[in-house]
């Protein structure tokens, strides 16, 4: 067919919303709301005006990866109908958009994100400036450039250490208006399981990559060893909330017992995922139900820790 010839369908609302895969929130969301209760156990205080600010960047900069991310996979054939369970997450093959609609859209979140940054900048100072330009630089050095971060064994430990380290770091700083490194150390089981949500979708998504020379971890590894990877990854995310509870917020060891009951369903279903293409659907919603489950409990033995101190 000419492609003078294709007739493009409008970027409506509801393509838009496709675009910015709201089922993807959490990894942004858990982390500012996660840098609020650091901050309340140091202060007993948070300010929501600028709490509600932070989430709204923090979640258009999300959405602009994830369409910057579709537009990419479409331009360079990653996707296709053959390839793609879900037709939500790939919008630009089962809808004939101009490209160039969703780049403009791109560059909506950016601005409106970059705009509500100004403020956050003048209450704050540079330091979030330079985070926050950290993690502008990682949206398009994942999908974009000669060398994507996205065809690298590096998109696990990027997107968990971006968004679950960098995240509460600019947060708490924000919040608190003083720096320190120990939110990067607190934040680390929210790294394993932000970096986690990566892993299930390129351990489902291996013979797709392997196809489009996506050289991912799972993809090296081949699927009997990154699930077993990926198996010891979650043992080691729940760990270090056991580790990090007991070593700085001890008093709430009290709510950890509930958390492995609370999440025990969930972890046998996702163990028992064979993580392919046909399960992945079901293998992103287990992991983005564990990452508010275990987050919320540590956030809840942090508060529990402060109830009992005071």
């Amino acid at each position: 067919m000419n492609p003078k010839t294709v007739t493009h369908s409008p970027l409506t609302p509801r393509l838009m919303l496709q675009l910015a895969a709201p089922h993807t929130w959490p990894a942004s969301v858990i982390p500012v709301l996660f840098s609020a209760v650091l901050v309340i156990h140091q202060t007993q205080s948070v300010d929501p005006r600028l709490l509600f600010i932070l989430l709204a960047v923090t979640v258009l900069m999300q959405s602009a990866v994830n369409t910057l991310n579709d537009y990419f996979d479409f331009v360079k054939g990653a996707d296709t109908c053959e390839n793609q369970v879900d037709p939500t997450d790939a919008v630009l093959v089962f809808n004939r958009i101009r490209p160039i609609s969703v780049l403009v859209f791109f560059a909506f979140l950016m601005l409106t994100a970059f705009a509500l940054g100004c403020f956050v900048i003048l209450h704050a100072g540079w330091i979030p400036l330079a985070i926050g330009g950290i993690g502008a630089a990682v949206i398009y050095l994942y999908s974009g450039g000669k060398l994507p971060i996205s065809y690298l064994p590096l998109g696990e430990l990027t997107s968990g250490f971006v968004m679950g380290g960098l995240i509460p770091l600019a947060c708490v700083q924000v919040l608190t208006l003083r720096f320190s490194w120990e939110p990067l150390l607190l934040a680390v089981p929210l790294i394993f399981g932000i970096a986690l949500i990566m892993f299930t979708n390129n351990t489902c998504d291996i013979e797709k990559d392997r196809d489009a020379h996506r050289h991912t971890m799972s993809a090296l590894l081949g699927r009997p060893a990154a699930r077993t990877v990926y198996q010891l990854t979650v043992l080691l995310w729940i760990g270090s909330i056991f580790a990090l509870t007991f070593l700085y917020f001890s008093a709430g060891w009290i709510i950890l017992p509930f958390l492995l009951l609370s999440a025990w369903p969930i972890l046998r279903a996702l163990f028992a995922n064979p993580l392919v293409l046909d399960t992945r659907i079901a293998a992103m919603s287990q992991i983005l139900t564990l990452n508010i489950l275990l987050n919320s409990f540590y956030s809840m033995a942090i508060l529990c820790d402060l109830c009992l101190r005071t």
